[in-house]
């Protein structure tokens, strides 16, 4: 029995500071994010982490208090996610 390989891709979205942790949470939400990070406006990253299978609920909540203090600071960003295929 063959398996299939798993290989993954990297997609950006760009998103004002008000709509980062909303966006955040959605594709953390899928569950194929593998790794994301958040840059500024001038391409610096301000946050990076990654995700593992099976990380949920309170595991994630230092994450969202940092999101949702970044999203406070900056005006608009880019997130940049590796999602698992």
């Amino acid at each position: 029995m063959a398996t299939k390989k798993k290989t993954t891709t990297q997609k950006t979205f760009k998103v004002n500071g008000e709509n980062l942790l909303k966006t955040v949470k959605d594709l953390i939400a899928k569950g194929n994010v593998r790794h994301i990070t958040i840059k500024d406006k001038t391409g610096k990253v301000v946050i990076e982490f990654p995700l593992t299978i099976g990380v949920v609920g309170v595991v994630l909540l230092p994450v969202f208090t940092a999101v949702g203090a970044i999203a406070a600071l900056i005006g608009e960003c880019t997130i940049a996610v590796e999602i698992e295929e």
